[in-house]
C-alpha cells in the first residue's frame, strides 16, 4: 500500500476515536515503525513511496493501540522533553510542555547563581532533573521519586544523560535526602495536583498515567504540602521552591506559602495565559 493512502486511512481512524492530533500522530507512528525520522518520512510521502509490507501489521497494531488513547510516548517508548528524548511507558507519567515552561521559569531565576545545588522532588522519568544535568553543567542534581515502575526509568534515563545513580533517591520525599540540611539553591517539582474526585479530561492521562503521579489529595494539594515542609529543610537560607500546579490553584499555593512564611511569592503563566507555577523564597 502506498504511504501516502496509508497514512490518510490511519489518520481517519484516529480522529474518528477522538485523537486531536491525527495527522501528526498518523506520521509519528510511521516513522517510529520505519525506523525513520519524520522529515525522511516525509521525502517517502513526496516519492508516493509503498510502505514496506512487512511492517504493515506492526503499523496497524500502533494505530489501534492510539485509537484506544494510550499515550504517543507510550506506543514510541519516547517522549521529547526540551531538547531531550525520555524514555517513558506504562507506569511512569508522560511529560508535557508545560513543564517545559516550569523548567525555564526556574532556570532563569538561578542563572545569576553559579554551580547550583538541585533537587528535583517526585522526578518520574526524570524531565526536569535532566533538563538541569544537560543544560547547567556546572549544578549538582539531585531526583527523588517513590513509585518503583517510574524510578526504573528515572535510572533508564539517567544512565542515558549523565546523572550518577548516587544522585537519585528511591523513596518518599519526607525520607530523602537527610543529609542535605540547608544547602540547596533550587527545589522544584510537578508533583500530583488533581483532587481525588477529580476526572481528568484527557483519556490519555484518566486511562494510562499512573494515579500516583496524579492524585494529591481531596483538593489537590497534600503532596505539595509536604514538599513545602521538605523544601524548608533543603534549601539554603534564600534558596528558591519552584511548583507546577493546576490553573485554579494558585490562590490557595499562595495562601499555603505565605502562612509558612515564605517570601517573594511569584505566579507564572504558560503559554495559554493560565498561572500554572509559582515560585517562592525560603526566608
Amino acid at each position: 500500500m502506498l504511504i501516502p493512502a496509508l497514512l490518510k486511512q490511519s489518520a481517519l481512524q484516529l480522529s474518528q476515536a477522538g485523537v486531536l492530533s491525527s495527522d501528526i500522530d498518523s506520521e509519528l507512528l510511521a516513522a517510529h515503525i520505519l525506523g525513520i525520522s519524520r522529515s525522511e518520512l516525509s521525502v517517502a510521502i513526496a516519492l508516493n513511496s509503498d510502505f514496506p509490507e512487512d511492517k504493515i501489521v506492526a503499523f496497524s497494531d500502533a494505530v489501534s493501540r492510539r485509537a484506544k488513547r494510550e499515550p504517543l510516548q507510550h506506543i514510541t517508548g519516547l517522549a521529547p522533553f526540551r531538547h531531550l528524548d525520555l524514555i517513558v511507558g506504562k507506569g511512569v507519567f508522560t511529560p508535557r510542555p508545560e513543564t517545559e515552561q516550569v523548567v525555564s521559569f526556574a532556570m532563569e531565576k538561578i542563572a545569576s547563581l553559579e554551580q547550583p545545588m538541585i533537587v528535583d522532588l517526585c522526578a518520574g522519568s526524570g524531565a526536569i532533573a535532566l533538563s538541569f544535568v544537560t543544560e547547567r553543567a556546572d549544578s549538582s542534581v539531585f531526583a527523588v521519586e517513590k513509585s518503583e515502575e517510574a524510578f526504573e526509568y528515572l535510572k533508564q534515563n539517567s544512565k542515558k544523560y549523565g546523572l550518577e545513580l548516587s544522585q537519585l533517591s528511591h523513596v518518599d520525599l519526607q525520607d530523602c535526602l537527610p543529609e542535605m540540611d540547608a544547602v540547596a539553591d533550587l527545589v522544584i517539582s510537578n508533583p500530583p495536583y488533581i483532587p481525588s474526585e477529580a476526572i481528568p479530561v484527557d483519556l490519555e492521562v484518566q486511562l494510562h498515567e499512573p494515579a500516583l503521579a496524579l492524585y494529591g489529595g481531596a483538593d489537590g494539594l497534600d503532596v505539595i504540602r509536604r514538599i513545602l515542609t521538605k523544601a524548608k529543610q533543603l534549601l539554603r537560607t534564600g534558596g528558591l521552591l519552584v511548583l507546577e500546579h493546576a490553573d485554579t490553584q494558585a490562590l490557595s499555593i499562595r495562601e499555603l506559602l505565605l502562612a509558612e512564611g515564605w517570601i517573594d511569592v511569584e505566579y507564572k503563566k504558560d503559554l495559554a495565559g493560565k498561572d500554572r507555577m509559582i515560585s517562592a523564597t525560603k526566608p
